[in-house]
């Protein structure tokens, strides 16, 4: 089964722009989600991943990037809560968490 595309979802972006998109969609995404949902955590993570590389595009503005900078450490937050409460799957039992303080 094909499905045709509609001519109002068909974007042409330049790569910094679609990866802004991306990022504005995956937090739509974690707003919408249902509390405690099994997709909020890695939705974050990828959130953070994507903030980081805005963060540090050349083509940005030193103001954007500051301010994507702040988002970064922000979502992190969101990402290290939501992926903390997440189930251990069983490659990952015998994994070692990260500590949570550095002395």
């Amino acid at each position: 089964m094909r499905t045709e595309a509609r001519p109002d979802e068909e974007y042409a972006l330049p790569g910094v722009e679609a990866l802004l998109a991306g990022t504005l969609a995956l937090m739509t995404g974690v707003a919408q989600a249902a509390p405690g949902g099994d997709s909020v955590g890695p939705m974050a993570a990828k959130i953070v991943a994507n903030l980081g590389l805005l963060a540090d595009h050349p083509s940005l503005s030193d103001p954007m990037r500051q301010m994507l900078a702040r988002l970064v450490v922000h979502w992190q937050g969101v990402a290290h809560e939501q992926l903390a409460d997440a189930p251990v799957l069983p490659e990952r039992a015998l994994w070692l968490r990260s500590p949570a303080t550095l002395q």
